[in-house]
């Protein structure tokens, strides 16, 4: 089996991957909100570092009571 982990995703990769717009993961990356690096002046995203952000985001989530849980009177 391949190790993919030290793969590196362009920024047209990253958001097909995450099924999201090329400028939500612009946004993100400018905000320093996701974890990615430049060369050459265009994004990267090494691709063991987005995992481990989507399952923090999940976490996250989670500890938030998202999945379908009503946070108050009005759910």
């Amino acid at each position: 089996m391949k190790d993919d982990s030290g793969e590196i995703f362009t920024l047209e990769e990253v958001a097909a991957y995450l099924k999201v717009g090329k400028r939500t993961v612009y946004r993100l990356a400018a905000a320093k909100k996701i974890p990615a690096f430049k060369v050459g002046g265009t994004w990267r995203f090494q691709r063991r570092e987005i995992d481990q952000w989507i399952k923090r985001q999940t976490a996250e989530a989670q500890g938030n009571g998202v999945h379908g849980e009503p946070r108050g009177e009005n759910g």
